[in-house]
């Protein structure tokens, strides 16, 4: 009887109602969520078949785009379901394991871009020892590290939430099912939750925020220091994009869970959502496109897989 639930559905409020705007936003979700998808594949398949790319950096990156892409795919399909039935509900089972991936691949990428900047720092300010230190195994608990622990994080809100109880307002002002805002509506006592997601969401953002700060102020010291500006931009250019990508998904989070003036979710906190929940991970690969020369051309050598295979053959 402790964990008899009322609710046994969400109502999903956080975009819009009307029927004119539904339209616009799934075609415009339906087009990024394409694009997006296509992209990280891309850069996957890319990054799978071309053996100039098998380093550290591109395994890395890889890693990065296949969480980008369950990212996007915790919550868009969903959401363009609703679209296409004309509805905005979410069964109680649905919105835990929404809330469960959100909370493990968010976690995820806020700790593996923090591993991409100790990369980046490895290759900038000690390239003589780079290949020694940033082997295979290091690579690989790099990556394990924060799949484990943001699975671990997720977990634990999970069974916490589950032990609340939901009575009659069931209304999420959100277009996914969201911690916060599920804290707020249940009926039970939530400090136990709230306390969970200060002492284990903060971290989880702030930790690696910091590692990243800490790790680029070498590395703008180090790049500040060629005299060249040829040198200058080669190397910079080697953590540039993952500069613009820790600028879009870092910004936008802490603009939203870390506002102390904002009680409530409003529209510019959803918008705000929206850029790093869809937006990033959608940007993600061909902000990496534009930056690296490398990259740029593996989507057209994996297209052209069978010519490629030959002249490596050759």
């Amino acid at each position: 009887m402790r964990n008899q639930n009322m609710v046994l559905e969400f109502l999903l409020l956080g975009l819009s109602d009307h029927p004119e705007q539904q339209q616009f936003l799934f075609r415009l979700f339906l087009g990024m969520y394409f694009i997006g998808t296509l992209g990280n594949l891309l850069t996957i398949l890319a990054i799978g078949f071309d053996s100039h790319l098998h380093t550290p950096m591109y395994f890395f990156l890889s890693n990065l785009s296949f969480l980008d892409l369950c990212f996007t795919s915790t919550t868009v399909p969903k959401l363009l379901v609703n679209y296409i039935l004309g509805t905005n509900t979410i069964s109680y089972p649905e919105c835990l394991a929404q809330m469960y991936f959100i909370n493990a691949f968010g976690a995820s990428d806020s700790i593996l871009l923090s591993a991409m900047a100790y990369d980046c720092y490895l290759a900038v300010c000690h390239p003589l020892h780079y290949g020694t230190v940033m082997t295979s195994h290091l690579c690989a608990l790099l990556v394990a590290g924060p799949w484990v622990s943001a699975h671990l994080i997720a977990m634990v809100h999970s069974i916490f939430i589950e032990h609340l109880s939901f009575c009659m307002n069931n209304k999420i002002p959100h277009f996914f099912c969201d911690i916060n805002t599920l804290i707020k509506l249940s009926c039970s006592d939530t400090h136990i939750n709230e306390m969970l997601v200060l002492f284990l969401g903060g971290p989880v953002v702030l930790i690696p925020f910091i590692c990243i700060v800490v790790s680029y102020t070498p590395i703008v010291s180090a790049v500040w220091k060629i005299p060249s500006a040829h040198g200058k931009w080669k190397d910079f250019s080697t953590c540039g994009s993952h500069l613009s990508v820790v600028t879009l998904f870092y910004g936008t989070v802490i603009g939203v869970y870390f506002n102390p003036t904002s009680t409530h979710m409003t529209q510019k906190d959803i918008i705000a959502t929206v850029m790093y929940i869809v937006v990033t991970p959608t940007l993600n690969p061909f902000i990496y496109s534009l930056w690296n020369n490398d990259l740029k051309g593996a989507p057209g050598k994996l297209l052209g897989l069978k010519q490629f295979s030959k002249r490596q053959l050759c």
